[in-house]
């Protein structure tokens, strides 16, 4: 048995950032229901083919739920989708702003039929405010919400390589609406939940808001580096490789100095922490650390990961690249050891095994076809 067995979820949505929170619901045991427009479907179906002929988009944030077309510019389409919701426990829209309104499917009337309904809408910008009727798109947020002024180099801002802004929302969307079954339990009511992309990358901007409290200067761009803690982040090795290294206290600082520089006089100086405040002579400038230029790289590792380490779970995680300071490919990572295959996800030939809280589940691919449960759907 899953934890959302029997809990029933109708999403109006598309793209990412809904999908996203309820796919994760999904995952869970509850059964959640896709409604798509006709002939096209939840437009991320076309990003591209990368996976197994379907979009990688929509593979990652649909799996696990049954699709349903309907035309909700017929009268007939939004008496369907008002049935289903009579007996739904969670509603899910993130339309454009005012769309889900216009079709009468507000919180109070769908709670009216429904009491214990819980209603979440996810829009770009909140509820209220000057933009509350504009639309919004992941690079946009990352801009607006100040994430691009602190990512990147000093001469370039650089997006998020994933869709961060989408995920912020779907993450505080699902935990809510985990929250909200929580507290329906205790009332026997539903809830209203708001959620909107600003505001969630927003709260994940709080460092750097509180770094730049009272007119401070903000976090800089500082590439791969930390723009705070120091080492912490790319160097180059003697053999030319570049090493990534993550020290965040001088107890970590005074082990590196020990069982990997071989070099423990190096610790009697306090710790620089940040790059502002490196020691000049000892670890030379940011994306250089002269005690490491003269030691190869799997030497390095070699050290750090030897048992009689104490500790070794903070040095452990020193990892080798190539001198082009790329990071470990996605065939790496899943080829790690520290990703356990009852972790992953398989999707091919109609088919995706999950394995969540350690119970291997097997799940038919229900929205390969963007009207493939409509009747079932509708029984």
């Amino acid at each position: 048995m899953r934890p959302l067995d029997g809990i029933t979820v109708v999403a109006l949505e598309h793209v990412i950032a809904a999908p996203f929170a309820t796919r994760q619901l999904a995952d869970l045991g509850a059964r959640v229901i896709k409604i798509e427009r006709p002939g096209s479907g939840d437009f991320a179906r076309n990003y591209d083919q990368r996976a197994k002929g379907m979009s990688s988009h929509f593979t990652w944030v649909n799996r696990s739920k049954e699709s349903l077309t309907l035309d909700l510019k017929h009268k007939s389409a939004l008496e369907i989708l008002r049935k289903l919701l009579e007996t739904a426990d969670v509603f899910v829209q993130n339309l454009a702003p005012g769309a889900a309104a216009r079709m009468g499917l507000t919180p109070q009337t769908l709670q009216a039929s429904n009491p214990q309904l819980i209603y979440c809408n996810l829009s770009g910008y909140g509820e209220n405010g000057p933009y509350r009727d504009k639309k919004a798109y992941d690079l946009l947020i990352q801009s607006e919400a100040g994430l691009l002024s602190i990512t990147g180099t000093p001469e370039t801002p650089s997006k998020v390589g994933i869709s961060i802004a989408d995920i912020a929302a779907g993450m505080y969307t699902y935990t809510n609406i985990l929250a909200a079954l929580l507290q329906r339990q205790k009332t026997g009511k539903g809830s209203v939940i708001d959620i909107s992309m600003l505001e969630a990358l927003g709260e994940w901007m709080g460092y750097p808001m509180y770094y730049s409290m009272d007119g401070a200067a903000p976090p800089p761009r500082t590439g791969a580096s930390h723009a705070t803690i120091f080492p912490y982040g790319p160097y180059l090795a003697g053999d030319g490789k570049t090493i990534m290294l993550g020290l965040q206290n001088e107890r970590e600082w005074a082990l590196f100095c020990e069982k990997v520089l071989l070099q423990p006089e190096l610790a009697t100086d306090r710790m620089p922490i940040s790059v502002g405040q490196v020691i000049l002579g000892l670890l030379g400038q940011p994306g250089q650390v002269c005690s490491v230029a003269n030691i190869d790289s799997d030497v390095l590792v070699l050290r750090a990961n030897e048992p009689d380490v104490p500790g070794s779970d903070s040095v452990s995680r020193f990892a080798v690249e190539s001198s082009r300071i790329d990071p470990p490919t996605l065939r790496q990572f899943f080829r790690s050891r520290n990703v356990k295959p009852s972790r992953l996800i398989y999707v091919g030939n109609d088919r995706l095994v999950v394995n969540l809280l350690q119970q291997r589940l097997v799940i038919s691919w229900h929205g390969r076809d963007y009207n493939q449960h409509n009747a079932e759907s509708c029984r």
